[in-house]
């Protein structure tokens, strides 16, 4: 009886940190399949990874888009075969605590052809139909010895 206790015990404290690593590999593949949907231009595949009421965030300050407003900036270029493609250098992610494990947030860093360094950070959601992505931000990463003079061409041109 005594086994059966310890063995039980034992799977409660196991149970939670193998959840855990099996919703962050999920999380990690549909934040690769948004990577490989954007760079093969594939707007089915990119969209279906976004919950119906999501936000992406650009890099401009005006580019705060609900999920329609987005697939309408970006349909031209995708009909083009025009993707983009951020690679991911290093991810961190989040998942709410056990009560939940509906919500999870995450932040990277990717590397891009054109703007080099990036960051990528948000917010993904269980659904029915698995983790879908609520909220991505995408940002530029200045180094902070560069910061000023960014800062400087910014509000030169505003």
């Amino acid at each position: 009886m005594k086994t059966l206790a310890a063995a039980t015990a034992a799977l409660l404290l196991i149970a939670p940190a193998a959840l855990a690593q099996d919703a962050e590999a999920d999380i990690s593949r549909v934040l690769d399949q948004l990577n490989v949907a954007s760079t093969a231009a594939d707007t089915t595949a990119y969209f279906s990874l976004f919950t119906p009421d999501a936000r992406f965030i650009g890099t401009d300050a005006t580019e705060r888009w609900s999920l329609p407003e987005f697939r309408a900036y970006t349909e031209p270029y995708f009909a083009q075969g025009r993707g983009w493609t951020y690679t991911p250098r290093e991810r961190v992610i989040t998942i709410a605590p056990i009560d939940c494990r509906c919500l999870a947030w995450f932040d990277e860093v990717l590397d891009n052809a054109s703007y080099g360094v990036t960051r990528g950070s948000g917010v993904l959601r269980l659904t029915d139909d698995g983790w879908k992505i609520e909220q991505y931000v995408l940002s530029f990463a200045i180094p902070n010895d560069k910061a000023r003079a960014v800062v400087d061409v910014v509000r030169a041109g505003q």
